[in-house]
């Protein structure tokens, strides 16, 4: 995520500026310039991703625009999603629309956003569970799952 974070990610709109003769389109809508913040973000299909995943943290849809919006959702903590919660659901979230950016761009595997979130979901049970001893996130697995 930290790579995300800086904005260094070699998504096309870099690759392009970098010299690299390529689309500088979406792999993943095929509608827009494929920046970090479109990509991760502002993307449809990253963008319903983002929704299940709030839905699931049973919170009101943010369409996060820019990427200071993702972080300061990261930051909010509330007794029902707290920011431990929020920091694994991005980096998994990240983590998950990046994966599948490539795998489309060099599989030519389209998966539909609700696999994705199915392997998301499966990597937070998955952290939170080889974290279970510590103290705070003794509670999380009930606050991910209700």
């Amino acid at each position: 995520m930290w790579i995300s974070n800086l904005d260094r990610l070699p998504t096309r709109a870099r690759l392009v500026s970098w010299g690299l003769q390529i689309s500088p389109l979406c792999c993943l809508c095929s509608q827009s310039v494929e920046t970090r913040d479109h990509l991760i973000l502002t993307c449809g299909f990253s963008s319903s991703i983002w929704n299940m995943v709030q839905a699931r943290l049973r919170l009101q849809p943010v369409q996060f625009r820019v990427w200071e919006s993702l972080l300061s959702w990261i930051k909010l903590s509330t007794a029902s999603s707290p920011s431990i919660i929020r920091k694994l659901v991005a980096q998994a979230t990240v983590c998950a629309i990046w994966k599948q950016r490539n795998n489309l761009l060099h599989n030519l595997q389209d998966i539909l956003p609700s696999i994705i979130f199915k392997n998301i979901d499966r990597e937070i049970i998955n952290s939170i569970n080889a974290r279970c001893h510590r103290r705070k996130f003794r509670s999380l697995m009930r606050l991910w799952i209700r």
